[in-house]
Parts: C-alpha cells; sequence; structure tokens
C-alpha cells in the first residue's frame, strides 16, 4: 500500500464520522476490496459478511443504510445479484465524462 492509498483511506474514515461502526465497515470493505475496472466489488453479500464477521442479514441492511446515505451505487446486476460500488463522489474523485459529438 503506498502513503497515498493510506492517506485516502484516513480520509476516508474522517469522512464516515457519524456512522455505526457497522456502517463504517461496510463503506471501508467496499473502498478496499479488490473492484473489476468501474469500480465495483464483483462478491455476493454473503461472502462480504463472512469476511467482516456479520451475519448475512445485517450486511445487507446495514448496506441499505449505507446506500440510502448515498456512499455505495449499484453498478450492475447479474440475475438477481446487485454489484456496487463507493460512489466516487464521496472519495472526492473528479467523475465528470468526457461528452463526444455523435457522428
Amino acid at each position: 500500500m503506498t502513503s497515498d492509498d493510506k492517506q485516502k483511506n484516513l480520509n476516508l474514515l474522517r469522512a464516515t464520522v457519524g456512522m455505526t461502526a457497522n456502517q463504517r465497515l461496510v463503506v471501508m470493505l467496499y473502498a478496499l476490496h479488490p473492484t473489476d475496472r468501474s469500480g465495483a466489488v464483483l462478491e455476493t453479500a454473503a461472502n462480504l459478511a463472512k469476511l467482516v464477521g456479520m451475519s448475512p442479514p445485517v450486511f445487507s441492511r446495514t448496506r441499505k443504510q449505507v446506500i440510502e446515505a448515498g456512499w455505495l451505487e449499484e453498478t450492475g446486476k447479474i440475475g438477481h445479484i446487485k454489484y456496487y460500488r463507493v460512489d466516487p463522489k464521496q472519495l472526492g474523485e473528479n467523475v465528470v465524462v468526457q461528452l463526444r459529438r455523435a457522428t
């Protein structure tokens, strides 16, 4: 982990002050877990819950709260499984996409 990565993680912890411990844990899990090119965590809720020692119902309820707070956004769905990523705006990332003229 680089110094920049450590600083980003510390900034994320500062930004989530005021959230419950479980909510912060879910945000950090999504921020630190390996992702695809879009930033989505391609892992089931059951596996993520197990990774952080939560029961699946508690994890799902907490993740829903984090989504409602604007920290996670859905990036796709395969069958009944939805995939999420940390909203780049919450990380202070530039989310402006260059538009091209249609030809």
